[in-house]
């Protein structure tokens, strides 16, 4: 059964027509908008108000146009939450491997959090994802050539493709979900947390916790966490030493 939105209109994605060569126009008054507009501004709105705020009525407003009037460049929301992926997806530089694969891997890695953590609705977004858009598959072509030298089969390496960007999704929801967190609760929240796991009742309860919860550790830094468990995952995945 064809699912419909709330539009009444036929929702779902079609991988041919949305990532198909645009059509050379037709003589006569060109277009008032371009996909491009579209998904320029579904990307802005994401950004400044998150990924509940896009709708095709908030972003036809943004551009000045009737909803009805989106439907002839973007036939429903499902598609244009594609675009906007792949949109900001096109953000990755994909220079050529340096042979040092490990290397190469974890620049890729780190530009995919960066990313991520410039469009905060990124991570919210990829499990509803349902094809690749060019700029995907450029950065998905790029890891499978880095990761070649590491002696994996080409299904293997895109499970660790697949893997680490769920890592790094997960990952950033939870740095950001932090930051949040630390500035709506303050020092003294985080003051109070800490005397609370070091205290007998915690420490003589759950020793192995609270010693693991308040140890210190010399590189606490949010890149150096990130460059730390980024490289135990790889190590993992690809049973590097």
């Amino acid at each position: 059964m064809t699912r419909t939105g709330t539009s009444g209109r036929a929702a779902g994605v079609d991988p041919e027509a949305l990532w198909a060569p645009a059509a050379r126009p037709r003589r006569g008054r060109p277009p008032a908008h371009s996909r491009e507009a579209i998904t320029a501004a579904a990307v802005a709105l994401a950004d400044a108000e998150g990924l509940g705020a896009v709708t095709m009525r908030a972003v036809a407003a943004r551009i000045g146009a009737g909803t009805m009037s989106l439907y002839s460049y973007v036939p429903n929301k499902e598609t244009l939450l594609e675009l906007m992926i792949d949109e900001v997806s096109g953000a990755h530089r994909l220079p050529e491997p340096s042979g040092d694969w490990r290397a190469d891997l974890r620049r890729l890695f780190h530009e995919q959090r960066a990313i991520m953590r410039r469009h905060p609705w990124l991570p919210a977004a990829l499990p509803a994802r349902q094809t690749f858009g060019p700029n995907t598959l450029a950065a998905l072509e790029h890891a499978l050539t880095v990761l070649a030298p590491a002696g994996l089969d080409a299904r293997a390496g895109l499970e660790v493709f697949s893997l680490l960007s769920g890592f790094v999704a997960s990952h950033v929801t939870h740095e950001l979900a932090q930051e949040q967190a630390a500035d709506t609760t303050g020092r003294a929240f985080h003051d109070a947390q800490t005397r609370y796991l070091r205290s007998p009742a915690v420490t003589d309860a759950y020793p192995a916790v609270a010693h693991a919860l308040t140890e210190p550790d010399a590189a606490t830094s949010p890149d150096a966490t990130f460059d730390r468990l980024l490289d135990r995952m790889i190590n993992g995945l690809t049973g590097a030493g």
